[in-house]
């Protein structure tokens, strides 16, 4: 019985139910690393049963829209390939500017993530919960037949919606920093394109011969590897070189949006199982039509034919080409460049005088700026950067950069085209309050009054520190819906000691439905206040109220002022919310133009008139 049940052989005895079962204690790699023990395992491993068990692991969407995300794919191996590879992309980024705030959540949407803008807003009067919220896609991953990603970037010229088709690089599984860059790349007939591929896109059969390779086949690898390395990274052109490429290929790959794509880009909530129904036949078709116009447009750019770009090493100056741009509003005279109200020399010149003077609790550390030896910060130039390849495109690049933070919020590049990854923090039981947040000021809660039509929407990052034996809970605001930013992004609007009882009494006797408002906790901490400047405010005595219905009440000690706060779940939000055109494509993955106002305020459907209250936190 022993020699007959042994090894290889008593795994292929279990009916496929129990195998799927088991299989629940292997991660994806280690079934592909099984299939690659004999063929009889890889077509057990390759069971429907097995991949389906993965899948809803995984954990990113639920078992039955897992069942209808297998209809656009070949397997549930091919699904989870996909599924594994954008689940470090799933979350919340942000960049710091616009200082009113910058937050795009990825989500899922039909075999699909979809990067979501959150407009900054008022509440309509339904309040946060059935209330629309307002956003604009800033980009999409779509999942094709094998797994493999294509990325489209969205953006909106001359009132046209478009879509920019790219690439997109092996994600790290820790990412942290998202990049929008051009890859250059050997397209003509002759010469040969390496491309340095991750094992999670690989069929099994070509993983297995990748990993069984001779030696000659491995001392071939390493000479293409080496002269992979002698290429120049983007992150090695100077700004004006980075821009310009980014400019160029944007116009040269843009696809208007047609009718038949202008669908939903993720479904609707399933509380109507109808609509849901409706949206999922309208996203299958739309992906279709997608996939189909990829296929026609790969999104390549020869570069040498863009008369943009210098031909020879004479052109690639660095001074020459900042000289032509600076003397212009970019090559298409962009929108984002219209709206530059405050010179650099300016903001420069007023961040300096400031930075002397010792930030407050409150205060947001100015931007860091990496430490990098000579060589690093060495510019490459634009012709040594093209001649690795006859094409250029788009490309996303997620990868794991060591960032410092202050209060939860990243210090940020200004010249990168990048967005930040938001680590949130899963509540438990010593940190009951993590987490993402939205409120607005005053009370009842959520909605607005009849003395007022609308209140900024403020969204708060709840994290929690530890300093000389006390935790101090940390509400970082990353979003004010105001129409002319009150506190710098990444401010923490209140700091709360969770160890300190307050004995202040909460001001209201009931809520907004006229229920008896019940107090279960009370801290004392301080909340945010005029200080030494826009950039380093100072603080005011407060306490933090925990209400028996959820909700978290901070109340300035002296003003009375409140800011009424519940939990958010943006993806069922956005699920009811209401799509805004986007900003032209490159300001639209990263706003840098620094911008104290509402730069979301023009669009037609978008609130023209947001309030901008100025609460004084003192008196």
């Amino acid at each position: 019985m022993a020699s007959e049940f042994c090894g290889s052989s008593l795994l292929l005895a279990l009916p496929d139910d129990v195998f799927a079962i088991i299989s629940r204690s292997l991660s994806p790699r280690d079934l592909c690393n099984l299939s690659l023990c004999c063929q009889s395992l890889c077509t057990l491993v390759a069971a429907e049963k097995v991949w389906l068990t993965q899948s809803e692991i995984l954990g990113v969407v639920p078992h039955r829209d897992l069942i209808e995300w297998r209809k656009g794919v070949s397997s549930y191996k091919a699904l989870c390939r996909f599924l594994v590879t954008i689940k470090p992309l799933i979350g919340i980024w942000v960049h710091q500017n616009p200082e009113l705030g910058n937050v795009v959540y990825v989500m899922p949407g039909f075999v699909s993530i979809v990067g979501c803008r959150i407009i900054p807003q008022e509440l309509g009067p339904l309040g946060i919960e059935e209330g629309p919220i307002l956003w604009a896609p800033v980009f999409e991953i779509i999942g094709d037949l094998d797994g493999s990603l294509l990325f489209f970037l969205h953006g909106r010229e001359k009132s046209i919606d478009y879509m920019y088709p790219g690439s997109v690089k092996p994600l790290e599984r820790n990412c942290n920093i998202l990049l929008l860059e051009v890859e250059p790349l050997q397209q003509k007939s002759g010469s040969k394109l390496l491309q340095i591929k991750s094992f999670d896109y690989l069929p099994d059969k070509e993983l297995s011969r990748k990993i069984s390779r001779s030696n000659s086949d491995v001392s071939r690898s390493k000479r293409l590897l080496e002269q992979s390395d002698s290429k120049v990274p983007f992150s090695r052109l100077n700004f004006v070189d980075r821009r310009k490429l980014i400019e160029v290929v944007t116009v040269q790959v843009r696809q208007t949006v047609p009718d038949s794509a202008n669908g939903p880009l993720f479904p609707h909530s399933r509380n109507d199982e109808d609509i849901f129904k409706k949206d999922m036949a309208l996203l299958f078709e739309r992906r279709s039509l997608l996939l189909r116009t990829r296929k026609i447009n790969g999104g390549c750019v020869d570069w040498q034919g863009v008369p943009e770009l210098p031909s020879d090493p004479a052109q690639s100056n660095s001074h020459d080409t900042r000289k032509s741009l600076n003397c212009s509003n970019g090559l298409h005279g962009r929108d984002d460049d219209k709206k530059r109200s405050i010179s650099k020399k300016t903001v420069r010149g007023y961040f300096t005088k400031i930075f002397w003077k010792s930030p407050s609790l409150f205060g947001n550390y100015a931007h860091s700026r990496s430490s990098s030896s000579s060589s690093e910060n060495k510019h490459a130039s634009l012709h040594e950067f093209l001649k690795s390849g006859d094409a250029i495109r788009l490309t996303l690049r997620a990868s794991t950069a060591r960032l410092t933070s202050y209060r939860a919020w990243p210090n940020m590049h200004d010249n990168r085209y990048a967005l930040y990854k938001l680590p949130i923090r899963v509540p438990t039981a010593d940190q009951e309050y993590a987490g993402l947040w939205g409120g607005t000021f005053g009370w009842p809660p959520g909605k607005p009054t009849e003395d007022k039509s609308g209140k900024a929407l403020f969204f708060l990052l709840i994290s929690y520190e530890e300093s000389e034996g006390q935790r101090h809970l940390i509400a970082t605001k990353i979003l004010e819906g105001t129409h002319y930013v009150l506190h710098p992004n990444g401010s923490a609007m209140f700091i709360v000691n969770v160890d300190e009882p307050s004995e202040d009494p909460f001001p209201w006797d009931v809520d907004g439905d006229s229920s008896p408002v019940i107090v279960r906790h009370a801290f004392a901490g301080e909340g945010i206040a005029n200080g030494y400047g826009f950039r380093y405010p100072g603080s005011k005595p407060g306490s933090l109220f925990v209400i028996e219905n959820g909700l978290l009440a901070f109340i300035w000690t002296e003003s009375r002022v409140v800011l009424t706060m519940q939990r958010l779940n943006l993806q069922e939000l956005l699920r009811k919310g209401e799509q805004v055109p986007a900003l032209p494509p490159i300001a639209n993955f990263s706003y840098l133009t620094k911008s104290y106002s509402n730069v979301f305020t023009g669009f037609p459907n978008a609130p023209t008139c947001l309030s901008s209250p100025r609460f004084d936190f003192s008196s």
